[in-house]
């Protein structure tokens, strides 16, 4: 194995002090800002309440200027809000679900009287918004599965009253709805597991058609619809590798017009205008967020922004209908940064709040993009990130794989990440194969390979940060969440020698349980998973023999296990199992459960509780002021 690209290792002379956990794990002061239609109101979520909750506030703008004072809108004391979005100008539609259990409902609060609706008050029922209906003042398009736990219909809610119409009752396959511009609802996917159709209709009154079905291994979903709400922009990998951006008519749904590709990755995403009906830019990632501008006018704001922030990473996370007001987020790998009101008329841009003024951005560590090859002859993307004012030689590492596992890590400011540099510890994150993002092919290698070849990709990142002379072997650990908690207990069963500490956090330790107790809203998908991860019959032995919980009796490393108890996708009797397993044998493990919590911790006084535990743990193994 040979490195491909080698780390940065240049350093300031003097380490930066320690700063307080709490700083880098705390809900932030002031986010999430978001705009109304005509552009003067202005929402924010902060901290509120006792316990202190992200609520939603509103505050009046003239222009890019606050007026008066802020008026809380939502009074949340047992989580934080989930989400939420301007409704016109009156009203604001949320999100929030309960201990964790992902049952999200959607409520609307009116921002002059702060009446509180919910729109969906069913209980273990699953809600979110298919479409906000921009041109009509009154309604919102809700998906929720109350009729069929397993399925998701549409339902027109007044956001007044909560009067509901449903609009389309879903046959039992459909996995996803596709509005055009006027709200109808004109294209769904519906998958059986293994197959996947792209199904069509000119108007409601229609039934659907199948338009394009494809093997569920060939990614073809809907974009938007083209401005004349007759054409379809879909993100597709048929024929090819990468994801791209394409055009097609319903007519000839095989006849692809490429609007974008990217050769080196998979396509992330494409924005428009709503008011001037024309696209504006795609993004993709490559070893950092890349962007292809089809506008001038949106190109032009990038480099007025740009000007007027140098060197900063510059996003657009809301406007108002005008497109003139724009809430821009600033932001890099050592800062969670700064958000800004940007009046594109006038050019000017004013400061909205810091995320986190509490930690300097001098004092965090550059996030450096690496590559190694695997055993098998892979390029292995990923993150190093090196404490700052140390030598990068002989460190003690912490080995993090992401969760998913069908995601991948991204450059930016990762508050894990930082906490971790800051205490003396090099953080290793690597995109292993199934790892999303670099194509069919890369993501397609890691299906079957849970404990297998997705975690000697792990390993071999451990080895290539040894053979660099980074990694103190003694002194590496692997912490991660989800998947990623999966690959924790992996990594001590399989490589029991190789970690001296291990960190799951919400992690899969049995296959065959894992795949037993998934969300119903999950089983429609269960033969395309069992597709990518193992068929409990078929694939019996595999399975047995990459379960973690069944191989208990190889552990030897140090363990700390943390888990909701409200944990939709991750049981929790998948740590249960683990734990006892270990008591069985009278191997103490470390075992934090919070009652209130699900799929990872939010409130933030466990979240504390978590990394502070997890400081004391890894310090205690590590030894990272050795």
């Amino acid at each position: 194995m040979t490195s491909i690209a080698a780390p940065d290792s240049s350093a300031p002379a003097q380490p930066p002090r320690q700063h307080p956990l709490r700083a880098f794990f705390k809900n932030p002061e002031r986010a999430y800002y978001r705009l109304s239609d005509d552009g003067k109101t202005l929402g924010f979520m902060q901290p509120a309440g006792e316990p202190a909750r992200m609520n939603i506030f509103v505050q009046a703008l003239d222009g890019s200027q606050l007026v008066g004072e802020p008026r809380q809108l939502t009074h949340e004391t047992e989580r934080d809000v989930a989400g939420y979005v301007f409704k016109g100008n009156d009203v604001v539609l949320f999100q929030k679900d309960f201990g964790g259990d992902e049952n999200f409902h959607v409520l609307a609060v009116h921002t002059g009287t702060g009446t509180v609706i919910d729109l969906t008050p069913f209980e273990q029922v699953r809600a979110g918004i298919e479409d906000d209906l921009e041109d009509d003042p009154d309604h919102v398009l809700i998906g929720h599965n109350q009729r069929n736990p397993e399925v998701f219909d549409v339902y027109r809610v007044n956001v007044h009253t909560g009067a509901a119409q449903r609009v389309a009752e879903n046959p039992g396959h459909i996995i996803g709805w596709q509005t055009d511009h006027a709200g109808q609802l004109r294209a769904a996917v519906a998958s059986d597991g293994l197959m996947t159709q792209l199904l069509y209709r000119d108007d409601e009154t229609q039934a659907f058609e199948t338009l394009i079905e494809v093997d569920f291994r060939t990614n073809v979903a809907p974009a938007f619809f083209d401005f004349d709400n007759r054409h379809l922009y879909l993100y597709s990998a048929r024929g090819r590798d990468k994801l791209a951006f394409v055009r097609i008519d319903p007519a000839r749904p095989d006849d692809e017009t490429v609007v974008f590709a990217s050769e080196a990755v998979d396509l992330d995403g494409v924005a428009y205008s709503r008011r001037r009906r024309v696209l504006t830019l795609a993004s993709y990632e490559t070893d950092r967020p890349q962007r292809h501008f089809f506008d001038a006018q949106l190109q032009g704001i990038f480099a007025a922004l740009q000007r007027q922030l140098p060197g900063l990473e510059v996003s657009l996370q809301a406007s108002n209908r005008a497109e003139d007001l724009f809430v821009v987020a600033a932001h890099s790998d050592q800062t969670p940064g700064a958000r800004y009101l940007y009046d594109a008329q006038r050019d000017t841009l004013t400061l909205l709040g810091e995320l986190n003024p509490a930690i300097p951005a001098a004092d965090m560590a550059r996030m450096q993009a690496v590559q190694y090859t695997s055993r098998d002859g892979l390029t292995i993307h990923g993150y190093l990130s090196l404490p700052v004012g140390r030598e990068a030689r002989h460190l003690p590492v912490i080995v993090n794989p992401h969760g998913g596992p069908w995601a991948r890590d991204s450059w930016g400011y990762n508050p894990e990440v930082q906490f971790l540099v800051n205490r003396g510890y090099a953080v290793l994150q690597m995109n292993f194969r199934g790892s999303t993002g670099y194509g069919r092919a890369f993501w397609e290698a890691g299906f079957g390979q849970w404990g297998l070849a997705m975690q000697d990709d792990i390993t071999d990142g451990v080895q290539w940060l040894i053979d660099q002379g980074i990694a103190d072997p003694k002194r590496i650990a692997i912490y991660g969440a989800s998947y990623g908690g999966y690959a924790t207990l992996a990594g001590v069963t399989l490589t029991p020698h190789l970690y001296a500490a291990a960190v799951d956090y919400v992690g899969v330790s049995n296959l065959f349980t894992f795949l037993g107790t998934i969300p119903p809203y999950w089983k429609p998908m269960l033969v395309k998973m069992q597709a990518m991860v193992g068929d409990p019959e078929a694939d019996q032995a595999r399975l047995a023999a990459t379960s973690p919980a069944l191989l208990a009796d190889r552990i030897t490393t140090p363990l700390f296990i943390a888990q909701g108890a409200q944990d939709p996708r991750v049981n929790k009797a998948e740590s249960d199992q683990m734990v006892a397993a270990l008591r069985a044998r009278g191997v103490e493990v470390q075992y934090l459960v919070k009652d209130n919590e699900g799929h990872g911790f939010h409130n933030d006084e466990n979240k504390f509780e978590f990394y502070e535990a997890m400081e004391g743990f890894l310090a205690a193994h590590l030894r990272p002021a050795a």
